[in-house]
């Protein structure tokens, strides 16, 4: 079995957004504490349920990254920068109305609308030639 990598620019920059969320998943999956000091965040004393939650989520951004990369298929980048589009909104939401007007929820918010238009763009034809 070989491996796949796009020949195409814009096949390639949706193969790049599926590769970071991988690695970002990666990250957070196997260095919670690591990924919580860099968001800002922390546990509470006495409850560790917080990385359990932070873990899932990166097993989550790994095994959507991974099946992307390994698909590579239109509806299998439509689904990841859709997610990431909604993601980005819901971050737009807090920031709105949760008073969460912060530098590195600004900074995750150009990361999330990034990660959402590559995939999306490549799948509506916006990198095509």
């Amino acid at each position: 079995m070989d491996f796949y990598f796009p020949t195409e620019l814009g096949e390639q920059l949706a193969f790049g957004a599926a590769a970071f969320t991988a690695f970002a998943g990666f990250i957070i999956m196997f260095a919670p504490g690591y990924a919580m000091r860099l968001y800002g965040m922390q546990v509470r004393e006495g409850r560790r349920d917080g990385y359990a939650e932070l873990r899932s989520m990166g097993g989550f951004y790994l095994g959507f990254g991974l099946a992307a990369i390994m698909l590579a298929q239109d509806f299998t980048y439509l689904a990841l920068g859709g997610a990431f589009a909604m993601a980005a909104f819901a971050r737009i939401i807090s920031l709105l109305s949760d008073r969460g007007s912060t530098v590195m929820n600004y900074v995750l918010l150009v990361v999330q609308v990034v990660l959402a238009a590559l995939p999306l763009g490549y799948v509506f034809g916006f990198f095509s030639a």
